[in-house]
């Protein structure tokens, strides 16, 4: 008896780490914004966010357009360790006088939170502007909510006095 319980120990103490690094398979798919419910999306008028997961690397695709113009970007991560990411894509980089520095790498953690039901991600982008290069801080979480119907990024930049909350819908049923 005492070999099975020691047994039964070990196997957990295995699988238990693991556990807490796999995703949330709710968190794939595609997100639509609610634009009315959202933080102003200032240059553009759409997005979606794609989300691939793959173990403990999580594919974040931006789908963004505006009028006739499409772009799509993609922030990889991975909860198993920081990674560094070339081009580390930011929604509002678009209008801001903040560019990210040609060539530099941004450091990014992620990690869950919640059960899983949060994503977390942490990245410090090296970026110029007319007062030199530095690195801009963004804070990142992303929460399953609603049944797991709506998805809320709250992102907190160090160049920011408040956060935006962006309010997604799953797609179903279409592209």
């Amino acid at each position: 008896m005492k070999f099975t319980s020691w047994r039964a120990l070990g196997i957990l103490m295995t699988v238990l780490p693991v556990a807490a690094w796999a995703a949330n398979p709710a968190l794939a798919g595609r997100w639509r914004l609610d634009p009315k419910r959202s933080t102003a999306l200032d240059g553009w008028t759409a997005w979606d966010l794609v989300v691939s997961l793959d173990g403990t690397k999580i594919s974040l695709g931006h789908d963004m357009a505006w009028r006739a113009t499409k772009f799509f970007a993609t922030n990889a991560v991975d909860t198993a360790q920081p990674t560094q990411a070339k081009d580390f894509f930011r929604v509002e980089q678009r209008h801001m006088a903040l560019y990210a520095v040609r060539g530099a790498m941004t450091p990014v953690k992620a990690e869950w939170l919640d059960g899983e039901r949060t994503l977390r991600i942490e990245a410090a982008v090296p970026v110029e502007s007319s007062q030199g290069t530095g690195p801009m801080r963004i804070y990142q979480e992303l929460r399953l909510i609603e049944g797991d119907r709506e998805l809320l990024l709250i992102e907190l930049h160090s160049t920011r006095g408040k956060p935006c909350l962006y309010r997604f819908t799953k797609v179903t049923g279409e592209k």
